[in-house]
């Protein structure tokens, strides 16, 4: 369409030549020589221009919109990620902190385990030598009792063997002669025979 349009203006700005003389000078002149140079023919850069104006015309609304639409969702995920951004770096700190207090909280520990492995220890001792004690009083009750039951056994035993012995000694020593005055000294002692 332009390049009718150009054509149109070329034929009415020539200008009127004599019969048999050519058209020289003017602007038609000047448009073969500057504006229709080869490969650089103002009326393609002309034609662009107006197809360029008419689509931005036509496409300005609609993709305002869509702009308008993509700059709203880029700032939302912009906020988002400023926000993600500032949990993150919450998030670095704390462990950071953590990591800070990670050798005071090591060495607590280290000494709490210390004093509840000594406390432990001290424990154990008291109760090993209670138990030696307990143990130690149960041998000697226990030695005791053996040494009572073994006196008894031991007086038993001699009470029984001097009875034996004795009565050994009776069986050897006493005939009837001896026999009959034992009697008598008895019978006398309580009071004689009535």
């Amino acid at each position: 369409m332009s390049v009718f349009l150009f054509n149109l203006v070329l034929i009415f700005a020539a200008p009127a030549a004599p019969k048999g003389e050519a058209a020289g000078g003017g602007f038609l002149e000047f448009y073969n020589h500057y504006l229709n140079y080869p490969g650089f023919e103002a009326w393609r850069f002309l034609n662009l221009t107006i197809f360029v104006a008419i689509l931005f015309y036509l496409l300005k609304k609609p993709l305002t919109e869509a702009f308008r639409a993509k700059r709203e969702t880029i700032r939302a995920e912009l906020i988002k990620a400023e926000a993600e951004k500032q949990a993150a770096l919450a998030q670095l700190t704390a462990t950071e902190a953590k990591l800070a207090n990670l050798d005071a909280e090591t060495q607590t520990v280290r000494s709490r385990a210390a004093q509840e492995a000594e406390a432990e220890k001290t424990r154990i001792s008291e109760q090993t030598e209670f138990e030696i004690n307990k143990l130690r009083e149960q041998a000697n009750s226990e030695i005791e009792r053996k040494n009572q039951q073994a006196r008894t056994d031991l007086r038993k035993f001699s009470a029984e063997e001097s009875i034996r012995l004795a009565e050994e000694k009776i069986k050897r020593e006493i005939n009837a002669d001896k026999d009959a005055q034992i009697v008598k000294a008895n019978i006398q002692a309580i009071g004689g025979l009535n």
